[in-house]
């Protein structure tokens, strides 16, 4: 019984500060709305020209990568960053990563000869030079006195950072059981799927070659990384906060924090939450903390439904996640039936 009273209690508070947050994001909102028209909208539009150009030199990025697994095999630039800009637009909307699943499918959809282990490998190499960049801002971050430490993320009023830092032996038992359902899941593929590890070998080809990955990957990711950098500069002085290097690092680094929670679309709220405590002296922070979300989401949503439906032929993001979800599915049950005859794999699995 007191078991039950304690975890009724905790779920109860736990309601409470979803609809804390839920009722700060709305909040927020109506704030962004009224001051509308204080906005520097030159400011505003040079914003969302650089953020569109980072996105454009990431998927650069993710170019080199697949060109370096799939070599000789044509491979179209468009397609990359059309696949990139549907998962980005989908994850604005849809909270728990679902546009990687978008990207993945339409990726793998786009180069005929690929594979989801050589595809999904390839796109994820690019997040060892944004961890490198991510733990280079949070340690600038942690030093300016207003960034919350870690100890202190149970205090951010913002339901999915609070939960998770309040409950250390709920997350600490969560990524145990995910490690161990990873290392069970590597064990069993290793001894029954080597062809699925040699293309998860491919798909980071790049990594094995480290002046084309500097030339043909990591290049590309700092020059995304500097046009985000001007980009969020330009935004904080089309909401009167102010662009400078300190405030745009601290930007940044809200925003790698709020990737490591995508529990809300864009992680909502969390980058509300963080904003609102580091720009406590500014009129424009509540504006800012979502009207900065609200800016970018259009811009890639547009993008991205223009990608979906002139390059990919889709008529909606649903149809495109239901269509990769089924595909995955599909070639799993092939790639099982192939185990089981004694088989490779085949191919596309």
């Amino acid at each position: 019984m007191p078991a039950l009273a304690a975890a009724a209690v905790s779920a109860g508070a736990h309601h409470s500060s979803i609809a804390s947050t839920v009722d700060s994001l709305i909040s927020s909102i109506e704030t962004f709305f009224s001051q509308l028209a204080s906005l520097s909208w030159g400011a505003l539009l040079l914003g969302l020209a650089l953020y569109g150009l980072y996105l454009l030199l990431r998927s650069r990025a993710l170019f080199g990568a697949l060109r370096a697994a799939y070599p000789g095999v044509q491979i179209r630039w468009r397609d990359v960053w059309g696949a990139y800009m549907v998962g980005y637009a989908i994850n604005n909307v849809f909270p728990l990563g679902g546009g990687s699943v978008a990207q993945l499918f339409l990726t793998r959809m786009a180069i005929a000869p690929s594979s989801y282990p050589t595809v999904a490998a390839a796109l994820s190499t690019g997040v060892i030079f944004d961890w490198f960049m991510g733990l280079l801002i949070m340690c600038f971050a942690f030093t300016q006195g207003v960034f919350p430490k870690p100890p202190d993320f149970s205090k951010v009023p913002a339901f999915d950072i609070s939960f998770f830092a309040s409950n250390m032996r709920f997350t600490l038992f969560l990524l145990t059981v995910a490690g161990v359902v990873f290392l069970a899941a590597f064990a069993l593929l290793s001894a029954r799927v080597k062809a699925f590890w040699a293309r998860v070998r491919q798909g980071f080809t790049i990594l094995r070659d480290f002046p084309r990955y500097r030339r043909e990957m990591a290049s590309w990711q700092f020059a995304s990384w500097v046009a985000r950098f001007a980009a969020y500069w330009a935004l904080l002085d089309a909401f009167h906060i102010g662009g400078s290097v300190r405030n745009t690092l601290l930007v940044l680094a809200v925003q790698v924090v709020a990737s490591v929670f995508p529990f809300t679309p864009g992680g909502a709220g969390v980058q509300q939450a963080l904003l609102v405590t580091i720009f406590a002296g500014s009129g424009f922070v509540a504006s800012f903390s979502v009207g900065q979300q609200i800016a970018t989401a259009a811009l890639t949503t547009v993008c991205g439904f223009a990608a979906l439906v002139l390059i990919f032929r889709f008529r909606s993001f649903r149809e495109v996640i239901e269509r990769g979800k089924a595909d995955r599915r599909g070639d799993a049950g092939a790639a099982e039936v192939a185990v089981e005859r004694g088989e490779d794999v085949p191919a596309r699995a």
